[in-house]
């Protein structure tokens, strides 16, 4: 009996050694993954910032495009899963990459208002849309039930790596240029923010010729080993137009059945449900995009080294996302979730409290290492280094727990085929959260952080974290009508 149970249980190392022999498309996954999301850090984080600096628009007017661009790339993303699942994951990642190479670029070349956000901002929803299901349902169909954890960890990993590197990009740029500067390039006066949206039109590009000389057609990992089978060309008699033609008919109809399809699965109600409590707490990393850039600005200074406090949250997960999936392959992911929106959640009330009681720690040794040898503060050091620090490490343990075991539970029950569809429609709550998130940052930052004016950031901070907390609150009292058993592990688990 000892034997077999030592056998049955693997090592740390063997955990992550289950990686061996893995697809090489896997490895492609995460290159990808890594370079899409440098792209689209460098731009988040611009985006405010460039509506009002570049473009002209006020804090609530820039907070209602947010609110547009980001709903509409919520639409997106539920509408193209099943399209993902007609045309396949090889052609889907081509055509977002295209999109959004085209988008960024416009964005970096445009001045015209109308220009900028009609030829740009919103193809670019469309763009990271297709990335956004296409790249889990990658994951899945990439690995063995074996593999599943740990892969969804370091995919989680990437990201978070793609991320630090976008935050280190994003101040680099702002305090070589300076905040509100220029660079002549080419003949082109490029202001601070549209570098930065040039840095993220260049990041973009490698991934559309890794795809498409590294990804084969019809690969799919199982755990009776790697299966090939590339996809004939349906119509090969015909011309290339007629055949384009009839191919995005077929599309469309798989699409429309496929997406009826979901609604007819009662489990899929309880999916939702599940995902539409867990909105609250993901509004945070919205808010840390839109209001925080402006917040950070304003309360330290123009130039401030936000982006790098920011990044604190990339380190946090990178160190432990890895090691949290290996130890914990063996708790529910609900479990995992409640425990990780908690923390989460209550990290946020840290940014509401007055600064004055961060005084001493900010005089202190935490201050002197945050500020004064990391960051390079010079001067008094406001509480707000201290506070943000803080705040950014504790939430960025809680979603090590919670964020990865989200997209594994999302791809787990999922029907074989139906990988696409799922993850784009796990979205679906978040399209009317994202409607009035955008707006809201608008809001906050008009009435508790104006740029000239009293602010009380902490009453804006103590709005984002009491919507926050209603996700762990809801995971408890709605727990045994919504949770949904996962395979391979018990319903106690």
């Amino acid at each position: 009996m000892p034997e077999t149970s030592s056998a049955a249980e693997p090592s740390l190392v063997d955990r992550f050694l289950v990686l061996r022999g893995a697809a090489r498309e896997l490895w492609i996954i995460f290159a990808a993954k890594l370079l899409a999301i440098m792209a689209y850090g460098i731009m988040n984080s611009t985006l405010v910032l460039w509506l009002s600096s570049d473009l002209g628009y006020s804090d609530t007017r820039a907070g209602v495009i947010v609110t547009a661009w980001s709903t509409a790339m919520t639409l997106f993303t539920v509408l193209v899963g099943s399209l993902v699942d007609a045309i396949g994951l090889r052609r889907a990642f081509l055509l977002g990459f295209a999109v959004c190479i085209a988008a960024r670029g416009a964005m970096t070349l445009l001045v015209s208002p109308w220009a900028a956000l009609g030829a740009g901002l919103l193809p670019l929803a469309l763009g990271e849309a297709l990335m956004t299901p296409v790249m889990v349902a990658a994951v899945r169909r990439y690995s063995t039930t074996a593999q599943r954890s740990v892969s969804f960890s370091i995919f989680y990993a990437m990201m978070n790596v793609g991320f630090l590197f976008s935050s280190w990009i994003f101040d680099f740029v702002r305090k070589a240029l300076g905040e509100y500067g220029h660079m002549s390039l080419l003949g082109l006066n490029l202001s601070t923010y549209r570098v930065l949206f040039l840095l993220s039109f260049l990041t973009t590009i490698p991934n559309l010729f890794i795809v498409y000389f590294g990804l084969r057609d019809g690969v799919e990992a199982t755990d009776e080993g790697l299966k090939i089978a590339p996809e004939a060309p349906k119509y090969r008699g015909e011309s290339l137009l007629r055949g384009l033609s009839l191919t995005c008919r077929d599309a469309l109809s798989d699409t429309a059945r496929i997406f009826a399809g979901l609604w007819r699965q009662p489990e899929f109600y309880r999916f939702l449900a599940f995902l539409t409590l867990v909105v609250p707490v993901r509004l945070i990393l919205l808010h840390m995009y839109y209001t925080y850039p402006k917040f950070g600005i304003r309360e330290l200074g123009p130039g401030a080294p936000i982006g790098r406090l920011w990044s604190v949250n990339s380190m946090v997960v990178i160190a432990l996302v890895p090691l949290v999936g290996a130890l914990t392959q063996k708790i529910s992911a609900y479990r995992m979730v409640l425990f990780g929106t908690a923390l989460a959640a209550g990290s946020a009330f840290l940014m509401a409290t007055p600064p004055a009681l961060w005084r001493t720690l900010a005089d202190g040794a935490l201050g002197r290492i945050v500020a004064r040898d990391w960051l390079g503060v010079t001067g008094e050091v406001n509480p707000y280094y201290v506070m943000i620090f803080v705040f950014v490490t504790i939430y960025s343990v809680g979603e090590v727990f919670w964020t990865p075991r989200l997209y594994e539970y999302t791809a787990a029950i999922a029907p074989k085929g139906q990988e696409g569809s799922y993850m784009s429609l796990s979205y679906l709550p978040f399209f009317v959260a994202k409607f009035f998130a955008g707006g809201l940052s608008g809001v906050l930052l008009t009435r508790y952080c104006p740029a000239q004016g009293p602010r009380h950031s902490g009453t804006l901070w103590l709005i984002i974290a009491l919507m926050a907390a209603a996700t762990p609150a809801g995971l408890v009292v709605l727990r045994r009508y919504i949770r949904s058993t996962e395979a391979g592990r018990s319903a106690q688990a």
